[in-house]
């Protein structure tokens, strides 16, 4: 009896065992099917943001269009866009209109990566976007001063303009057959920038240096100069004394044209100044 007792629950032990091995033979390649496919759905998904992007613009010719509110951007006396382009570092350029050109750096998603070159616009080129290099100090490499530099030994003219408002800074400076004129720019610690006298461009905005004289054996005497600090509407009251305001390039017409976007250098890229070790 105890022999006959122990074969149900030997027959029902083979009968689970077969069982589960069937249904693992059935289960199993589903769930790598399975697994294949969620590698294969996230590298679809992912692949286009670890590839380089590419941008489709319209290249049909259209008018100039405004643009100069927060963002940095440069005007060339030039009419060559592609040496200016050279000069700059830029490479990856690809033919775009106004209208795309600058929709594409005012992008979110596409700003950080691209400037726009404009077609000449009464003798001036422009190169504009917010990844140009800002005026730096203290603890970052001051990239722009370099690059204007270079610009200003190839290009008779070259002007640099930055408004960006909502952290507080802006700044413009003027290069003429390679020699600095003028340089200047504000962050929210204060100057960045001050070379050169004010043109009659920031005079005639209220933009002057007020010197400040104490009075001597004085307790709390003070000296040095107080700057008036800018608005994004100096900085564009300033380009158009220099040369072209852009938010008012659309009311001087012009001809149908079309510019380029260019991939930023990753050069431009802010960098921190490395400490001596």
């Amino acid at each position: 009896m105890r022999r006959g007792a122990c074969v149900g629950p030997q027959l029902t032990t083979q009968k689970s065992f077969g069982l589960f091995r069937r249904a693992t033979i059935f289960v199993l390649p589903a769930v790598f099917i399975l697994v294949a496919l969620t590698i294969a759905i996230a590298t679809a998904l992912l692949a286009p943001r670890l590839l380089p992007r590419r941008v489709r613009m319209d290249v049909a010719p259209d008018r100039p269009r405004a643009f100069g509110s927060e963002m940095s951007w440069l005007a060339v006396k030039t009419d060559d866009a592609g040496r200016l382009a050279a000069v700059l570092g830029l490479d990856d350029l690809s033919v775009a209109n106004w209208n795309s050109g600058i929709g594409a750096i005012y992008d979110l998603k596409l700003s950080d990566t691209f400037v726009f070159i404009s077609p000449a616009v009464e003798g001036w080129t422009f190169v504009a976007g917010v990844s140009l290099p800002l005026p730096q100090r203290g603890g970052f490499v001051d990239k722009a001063a370099p690059l204007l530099t270079r610009v200003a030994r190839e290009f008779r003219s070259v002007q640099y303009f930055a408004t960006f408002p909502i952290i507080d800074f802006y700044a413009w400076a003027w290069f003429e057959n390679g020699q600095p004129l003028r340089a200047s720019a504000f962050g929210e610690a204060g100057p960045v920038w001050d070379a050169g006298r004010p043109t009659a461009a920031e005079r005639e905005l209220g933009l002057s240096t007020l010197e400040l004289r104490g009075i001597v054996n004085r307790q709390g005497d003070i000296g040095g100069a107080l700057q008036l600090h800018p608005t994004e509407s100096h900085v564009l009251g300033i380009a158009g004394g220099w040369g072209l305001n852009p938010m008012m390039i659309e009311a001087l017409g012009g001809r149908h044209s079309t510019g380029w976007i260019a991939r930023v250098p990753h050069a431009w890229r802010a960098e921190r100044v490395r400490s001596a070790a």
